[in-house]
């Protein structure tokens, strides 16, 4: 009896498993030949928030609640309360009533302050 070799279906088998494997991603070995671990994942929720927290204590913030919504940090630029005349004048805001730089940043809420190019705009930040 004769065989037959059905070619073809081998090689589309061969090309499933080609394409299949084609996705995978190399498995990186350490110096000891043993696998390296994988990248560790970002913290959320509580853990973020904590980290976020420490982060804003580092940078000599404040770590404040706004109302019932989230967490924000709260810093006291530099240049705060110096005189200025546009946004460019200033690291934060520049406050179009007093014509200073404002005294913490972020500043929320709906504020007047005065842009880069020195108009007189109201910005709200919640």
């Amino acid at each position: 009896m004769p065989i037959r070799c059905r070619s073809e279906g081998a090689r589309a088998l061969v090309l499933v498993l080609a394409l299949g494997l084609a996705g995978c991603k190399p498995l990186s070995l350490g110096a000891g030949g043993e696998p390296e671990p994988a990248a560790a994942l970002e913290p959320v929720g509580e853990a973020r928030e904590a980290l976020e927290k420490s982060a804003c204590e580092a940078r000599h913030g404040q770590w404040s609640q706004r109302g019932s919504g989230g967490f924000f940090c709260a810093t006291r630029p530099a240049d705060g309360g110096k005189s200025c005349r546009t946004g460019d004048d200033c690291i934060g805001a520049c406050l179009a009533r007093s014509m200073t730089c404002a005294p913490i940043a972020p500043l929320v809420g709906c504020n007047e302050i005065m842009t880069g190019s020195g108009l007189r705009v109201t910005e709200c930040v919640e």
